[in-house]
């Protein structure tokens, strides 16, 4: 498991829902991309209502739902680690937003698997 605390660089990629490489979902792709490489963590957040740089707003809502709602995938890791990843979105994003954030990791705990459950109530982050 990766340790990490302290200073680190935030990664967002924003793409549509629908953007694909190869016949499956872009941001699946990005997400095994960024596994494979060792990076800390990545997640995906499907958006309710956005735009970007084509000016259409995609939304959720029922009387004008979208088959393309906005997504991003966060990555937290080291500053060398996420510049490292950044060539192979190069290849990846064609189309989207692409930014770095400076941050602070103040925790990053993994959970254990013990093979029981937990009894005592209590609940992790």
């Amino acid at each position: 498991m990766t340790s990490l605390t302290g200073p680190a660089l935030r990664l967002t990629v924003y793409i549509g829902e629908n953007d694909t490489w190869h016949r499956k979902p872009l941001y699946t792709e990005i997400v095994h991309r960024a596994h494979a490489a060792g990076l800390a963590g990545a997640s995906v957040f499907r958006g309710v209502e956005g735009f970007g740089a084509s000016s259409l707003i995609h939304t959720s809502r029922l009387l004008s739902l979208s088959e393309d709602l906005p997504v991003a995938i966060v990555v937290v890791d080291t500053e060398e680690r996420v510049r490292a990843f950044l060539p192979q979105l190069d290849a990846l994003v064609d189309g989207g937003l692409v930014t770095l954030d400076a941050c602070e990791v103040v925790r990053y705990v993994g959970h254990r698997d013990t093979g029981t459950p937990d009894t005592k109530g209590k609940k992790s982050l």
